[in-house]
């Protein structure tokens, strides 16, 4: 097997495990805005709570793969750039207000694709266009100047600190918390009395940890030409549309590969639940907030250098600096933006 192609392995990977998360979280119904709006105006926390479980299982899968050598959380690209509190604050506001306006982020315009919704086909490809326009386009110069990203050699993580003041394994630090949030979600009495809900966050979890495993065992067979990386759906929807148009000249690599198996996953999970169909948008001021509002993520998600998944989950599994703020920041953002569509809704 590892005879083949660094990007081809890379980019099965990516398939491979998209499509378990695709799947996971069609069935078991994770959705970032929904969880929010349900939370902040339908008075129910459950869906806000399997972030918990999925968190949890991320976090402790992770991490106990690092300590046995399995992972390389410390070269993932969370833990090697500066967090820049700026930028992870202003990305994530526009982010977050942009996936109100959309009604979707980006992973969860994928998951909706899957199923047949043409709208959702629209948000993916404007968020790659904006995405691309701030990382290489006519916006990249300015968001360097106002955000630079610089490297560094000390891993930017809350466990790994820990693990330098106190020489013991980052493991002892994330374990606890790991736990902290099953428990805080369990004891919803919804949730804990769903058990295909809890089995299909589980499964969540272990894809978000995965990605990191895998392409952390590609990274050394690979001799380092594999990056090691989780899932974000930002930049790799770009990447993805690139691909697709110019393939004969290469560029496969596991974000590829991940944005293909998510909609697949999402797509088989919708025929076997016998939903699928084919949606699109029948009001114009619908389909314009959709476009502001996927824009807005693009532009945002670069900043923040991850989305709602990407520094939400993936980040997140890996403690680092800039996950909790930039998950609070895309809240943040997504209330405001709710808020003003509903008093839009109410003015009319």
């Amino acid at each position: 097997m590892w005879d083949l192609p660094a990007p081809v392995l890379a980019g099965s990977a990516g398939l491979l495990i998209g499509i378990i998360l695709g799947v996971a979280a069609r069935m078991g119904d994770f959705c970032t805005l929904g969880a929010i709006e349900s939370a902040a105006y339908g008075g129910d926390q459950r869906r806000a709570r399997l972030w918990g479980v999925v968190l949890g299982i991320a976090i402790l899968t992770l991490f106990g793969a690092d300590a046995l050598g399995f992972a390389l959380i410390s070269e993932s690209p969370y833990h090697q750039i500066v967090f820049n509190p700026f930028a992870a604050v202003f990305g994530g506001l526009v982010f977050g207000y942009g996936m109100a306006l959309a009604g979707n982020c980006g992973f969860g315009a994928l998951i909706r694709l899957g199923g047949g919704d043409l709208r959702s086909f629209l948000i993916v490809i404007i968020m790659a266009i904006a995405g691309f326009i701030t990382l290489a386009g006519p916006l990249s110069p300015l968001r360097v100047a106002l955000f630079p990203e610089v490297e560094t050699t000390v891993p930017q993580g809350f466990a790994h600190a820990f693990a330098r003041l106190t020489d013991l394994p980052p493991l002892l630090f994330a374990a606890p918390i790991a736990l902290g949030l099953i428990w805080v979600a369990l004891r919803h009495p919804d949730l804990r009395g769903n058990r295909a809900t809890i089995g299909w966050s589980v499964i969540v979890g272990l894809a978000i940890a995965g990605a990191f495993i895998a392409t952390s065992a590609l990274h050394r067979a690979t001799l380092d030409a594999v990056p090691v990386e989780g899932f974000t759906f930002t930049v790799p929807l770009g990447r993805a549309i690139l691909y697709l148009m110019t393939a004969s000249a290469g560029g496969l690599n596991f974000a590829i590969g991940s944005v293909l198996g998510v909609v697949l996953g999402a797509a088989l999970a919708a025929a076997w639940r016998r939903r699928f169909r084919w949606e699109a948008c029948e009001d114009p001021r619908e389909l314009g907030r959709q476009v502001a509002g996927a824009s807005l993520m693009g532009v945002g998600g670069v900043i923040a250098m991850g989305c709602s998944v990407g520094q939400g989950a993936s980040a997140m599994a890996t403690l680092s600096y800039s996950a909790p703020v930039v998950f609070l920041s895309i809240v943040v953002g997504a209330l405001l933006g709710l808020r003003q569509l509903l008093r839009g809704f109410q003015s009319v």
